[in-house]
């Protein structure tokens, strides 16, 4: 089993739950809840690799805060 990390934002306008996978083109959707982006998301993901796996232009390392 392979697993991917999602980046996460709340839409303000929507409200919506906004999710992406870094590097791996196609690989973003959205949900009302995080339990139906998750759920979203794997469907994604899913069909996307029924093509074969996709070669990953990039990958998360991590957040910063910065301070001005």
């Amino acid at each position: 089993m392979k697993s991917y990390t999602a980046v996460i934002e709340k839409c303000s306008e929507t409200g919506l739950y906004v999710g992406y996978v870094p590097g791996f083109p196609g690989a973003h959707s959205q949900g009302e809840t995080l339990d139906e982006l998750q759920e979203n998301l794997k469907e994604v993901i899913s069909m996307i690799l029924e093509d074969g796996e996709p070669e990953l232009s990039g990958s998360f390392v991590g957040t910063q805060t910065l301070a001005l």
